[in-house]
């Protein structure tokens, strides 16, 4: 933390942009001088060799030539023999050395150090876009509070936030981060939410409501009352994920790491056979120098660099450049399945709608003359106070409750269907129509017609009225499913919820979607998917909610909100969408497309281009220059393809 010289109630500005470079970046500028030197080097060698300068003769060119292998191969030949002792002679460094310290025996100097300068080169490009990838990866490790003000005693003193207990109160300064997930206990509060859902517009927060480890406080110094340990916040669990995900591989990733281990030994036995066998047919013709120079040329090209470099860099662009745009994938294989997706199945509360619930109406049934409506939604309240669900925060805070004036007693939530309990005297069952079916209750059937989302409440087993509760769609839930609409390969939008089939009817026809089921428990959501996957389609659900866990966990690719959804939703899903908006799916399908899409040039490109150069020298019609340029050139623009997708616009 930094020192600060403002005090409570007085805001200060901080600069938080200027860090000290970090000892990575220095250490890679470091490593380009070597073979920047060894360059010019090189290339005034090449002039004195070609224009035939006297002194620039044996042994002074191989004197010559053979420092600046060293200086820019050196690395890579003790490397070699290191992994020799290991007993581990297939790999790309020992084909490198073989093939350029070969080059020296049969007197092609300036070639031998050209193949290891450029295959140097190449490990720095690697190195350097690998970097790339990684920084909008690591600007969320940054995320992460390493100090934190907490009162104790009646002061407040500095510790770590893994040092801070739950329900202990923290305070943070105007320009810093919060450490710890909690609850304001200041009156008001405005925070920058940019590091978790990538929205930078200020929102303006109330005391009791809750905040987020990963904020950023705008204004005054606020208090907060800690909820969840540090390795429990939401932040430190998406943090982990991101540490994770570039450890699962993709099938194709997978696939290229095998046949490299089979495809190495293979080239270098069909080497030393191109060196060994004409010598059987061509009896006394048989020139060893030359076939001994085209099986190291052979060994140059066959170098799989490009694909074991390329590939993998490949998916660590995808992972980078979904966490630009506020979704994180779990692995690399997922990005593959996103390719695959023909159905997307959204839930309907905080997926498409913002779940911020507002009660529009009290309405009190005809047959209870005890019951008006301030006494209905009293009773609704208390019972709804045990749930977290946003449509019963949403009568809580309508009420305004003195909790001194009602107790409630043997609550239970009832899944899919709403509340059961006791309040003061009265049983109180508040939920859907369902659950007063459940119950066999008697009401008004005419509720099935109401368009909006109801809260069904009876008391003592007798109907006694509704409330009306309004959610409202999230602004991009129309641009999200126009996008979506325009992938040629998605056929189906669907959306699943446990709200009745009036409210989800009207929604699906805002929002042009291709189906829309109602009235569904949990388990009724499983069936559903089930249902599609045995049509053989390949389903992507997203969802927010606790009880969309196993659906997430069920679908080909799950995905959730990872914003303000549920603990349980975000650690089941494959693909985790930080900003709240459902236009992020199809990001996230257009993200796995083009990185599939590269991945697939690279390959053919570098297969294509070195079993041409393999046959031309095999015959001879390659030389050492040729095999450089199929191995080191071929590696540098698989690179640079790969790259291509951390610069690509995916913003719909």
């Amino acid at each position: 933390m930094k020192e600060h010289e403002c005090d409570e109630g007085t805001a200060c500005a901080i600069d938080y942009t200027k860090e000290a470079p970090s000892k990575e970046t220095i250490s890679f500028n470091k490593e380009y001088i070597v073979p920047a030197i060894s360059f010019v080097f090189l290339a005034a060698g090449i002039l004195m060799d070609h224009f035939g300068f006297s002194f620039f003769r044996v042994p002074v060119s191989i004197i010559y030539f053979g420092i600046i292998f060293i200086a820019v191969g050196g690395p890579i030949v003790l490397k070699a023999l290191k992994l020799i002792a290991k007993g581990d002679i297939y790999n790309e460094f020992v084909l490198m050395s073989i093939a350029t310290i070969g080059a020296f025996l049969i007197g092609s100097y300036a070639e031998g150090v050209s193949v290891m300068l450029f295959y140097v080169v190449g490990e720095l490009f690697q190195e350097s876009a690998v970097n790339k990838a990684k920084r909008s990866i690591e600007a969320l490790l940054k995320v992460q509070v390493e100090e934190v003000l907490v009162f104790e005693n009646g002061s407040y003193v500095i510790k770590h936030p893994k040092d801070v207990n739950i329900d202990q109160v923290i305070q943070t300064r105007p320009g810093e981060k919060i450490a710890l997930d909690g609850i304001l206990v200041s009156e008001s509060a405005s925070l920058n939410a940019a590091a978790l859902t990538g929205e930078s517009a200020p929102d303006s927060i109330k005391k009791g409501d809750a905040v987020l480890a990963g904020m950023v406080n705008l204004n005054r110094p606020i208090q907060i009352k800690v909820t969840s340990k540090y390795e429990n916040t939401k932040l430190s669990k998406i943090l982990k994920l991101v540490q994770e995900a570039v450890g699962k591989k993709a099938k194709t990733q997978q696939l290229i790491s095998r046949l490299a281990k089979i495809y190495t030994p293979i080239v270098f036995w069909l080497a030393i056979a191109l060196m060994v066998i004409p010598y059987f047919f061509l009896g006394d013709a048989y020139i060893f120098q030359t076939w001994f120079q085209r099986a190291l040329i052979f060994l140059v090209i066959s170098c799989p660099c490009a694909l074991v470099i390329s590939i993998p860099l490949g998916y660590f662009g995808g992972i980078g450049a979904g966490s630009r745009n506020g979704i994180l994938f779990k692995g690399s294989n997922y990005l593959d399945l996103m390719t695959k997706v023909d159905t997307v199945v959204m839930d309907k509360t905080g997926t498409l709608t913002k779940g911020v619930f507002e009660v529009k109406n009290v309405v009190v049934a005809s047959s209870e003359k005890e019951i008006d409506k301030n006494l209905l939604i009293e009773l609704a309240a208390v019972l709804e106070s045990n749930s977290t669900h946003p449509i019963a925060n949403a009568i809580v805070k309508y009420a305004n409750l003195d909790h001194n004036k009602w107790k409630s007693t043997s609550v239970k939530e009832i899944s899919g269907h709403g509340m059961k309990g006791k309040v003061g005297e009265y049983e109180i069952l508040a939920g859907n129509t369902k659950l007063l079916d459940k119950y066999k209750i008697t009401y008004d059937k005419q509720l099935s017609s109401i368009t909006d989302t109801i809260v069904v409440i009876a008391i003592n087993n007798n109907y006694a009225g509704y409330i009306t509760i309004a959610d409202v769609l999230k602004e991009d839930a129309k641009i999200a499913i126009a996008e979506l609409k325009k992938i040629e390969k998605v056929k189906d939008i669907v959306m699943l919820s446990g709200d009745k089939q009036l409210v989800v009817d009207k929604i699906a026809k805002q929002l042009g979607l291709t189906k829309a089921i109602g009235g569904l428990l949990p388990e009724d959501k499983i069936k559903e998917v089930e249902k599609l996957k045995t049509q053989g389609k390949t389903i992507a659900f997203v969802g927010d909610g606790i009880n969309d866990a196993p659906v997430i966990a069920l679908s080909d690719v799950g995905m959730a909100m990872g914003g303000l959804g549920s603990d349980a939703a975000i650690e089941t899903a494959d693909v985790i969408i930080q900003t709240d908006q459902p236009s992020k799916i199809a990001t996230a399908i257009h993200i796995g497309n083009a990185t599939n899409k590269i991945i697939w040039q690279n390959i053919y490109l570098a297969l294509g281009v070195k079993i041409l150069v393999l046959i031309l020298g095999a015959f001879g019609l390659a030389t050492m220059w040729e095999a450089v340029i199929a191995d080191v050139g071929v590696a540098l623009l698989a690179i640079l393809n790969a790259v291509r997708i951390q610069r690509m616009d995916f913003s719909n």
